[in-house]
């Protein structure tokens, strides 16, 4: 459908030539997909989107003057909640932003049409995007730093911590300490992601970690959930038995999201050889949630109405003083 007021609709074939031309020069806008599926460059995701349309991967154009730009957002039903996960071409300092502006906009319309509630994206602070994205009505609620250890640098030698593959039993103990540990204005959007394995650091009985995994062909991704009551040797511990359980761990770069609220890990990742390489602005639009439209059923047989003379309104004033009267 095309939108003829701003220029912007759904993404068709005839577009393959045109994402074609723009895949190379985009920005992704999810961490864990841009560091470990897409090598800068999702342009697998962005053509089976257009190709084989799928419900949760949505893929707009938005044009304005002689821009064009494209971009995607993927919907997570079950939360209510659709994250941005690419733009292209990359919005330079001093260009007119009015296309990137349209596709926001209609990234937003889209989204709520399906029933999401907010819209996410993770922006690097020192490009232009994050200048447009506050224009376009997008608030930071997080920041997070993205650290990476190359494959180059050989084994870890800390001594890795034992971590269990997390279960269904585990889903309390979980959510116990997410809420605990992560800050309630951030707690809808901070959500380990689906595609990610679950890894279950024990104390006592208890679980005091969570890490969450995600691994592709470039990269393997990890965000850990640690209880402030381990101590640093404990963290650094659990951060290298994360590491040995990638499967790639030892052919690609390993990177770890440590989200501002959780800057305490940072000595122990200096200490495993990581680097940071990346500061990102978790940036979120709220939706205004549609309003259904209210139906009722027919009635099933008509309004009876009670039969009752008709009289003067006189007679209702004084008929109650003269029962009073009576009744002295």
């Amino acid at each position: 459908m095309t939108n003829q007021i701003n220029g912007t609709r759904m993404a068709r074939l005839r577009d393959i030539p045109l994402v074609m031309r723009l895949a190379e020069q985009g920005t992704v806008l999810d961490s864990e997909l841009g560091f470990t599926r897409t090598a800068d460059s999702p342009n697998t995701t962005v053509f089976s989107s257009i190709v084989l349309p799928q419900r949760s991967l949505l893929t707009l154009v938005a044009r304005a003057e002689n821009d064009q730009v494209i971009g995607q957002i993927r919907l997570k039903s079950s939360e209510h909640l659709a994250q941005i996960v690419y733009m292209a071409p990359r919005l330079d300092e001093g260009v007119e932003d009015t296309a990137w502006l349209r596709l926001l906009d209609a990234m937003a319309v889209e989204a709520g049409k399906r029933g999401a509630h907010i819209l996410t994206a993770e922006v690097d602070e020192s490009s232009a995007l994050f200048q447009t994205m506050r224009t376009a009505g997008f608030a930071v609620y997080a920041r997070q730093e993205i650290w990476r250890r190359m494959p180059d640098q050989g084994p870890i030698a800390i001594e890795a911590a034992p971590l269990s593959d997390e279960t269904d039993d585990d889903a309390m103990d979980i959510q116990l300490l997410y809420c605990n540990i992560v800050p309630r204005l951030v707690q809808h959007i901070a959500v380990p992601s689906h595609d990610s394995t679950g890894l279950v650091y024990r104390q006592n009985d208890r679980i005091q970690g969570y890490v969450a995994m995600s691994e592709g062909k470039y990269g393997v991704y990890l965000v850990p959930y640690l209880h402030p009551d381990i101590l640093f040797t404990e963290v650094s511990a659990i951060l290298a038995g994360a590491v040995a359980r990638g499967s790639q761990s030892g052919k690609v770069p390993v990177y770890v999201c440590m989200r501002r609220f959780q800057d305490w890990l940072e000595e122990s990742l200096i200490e495993l050889g990581f680097e940071r390489c990346a500061e990102q602005a978790v940036m979120v639009r709220h939706i205004a949630a549609g309003i259904r439209q209210t139906t009722f059923a027919p009635l099933s047989h008509p309004l009876e109405v009670a039969p009752s003379p008709a009289r003067p309104p006189t007679s209702q004033m004084t008929e109650p003083v003269v029962e009073a009267k009576h009744k002295e």
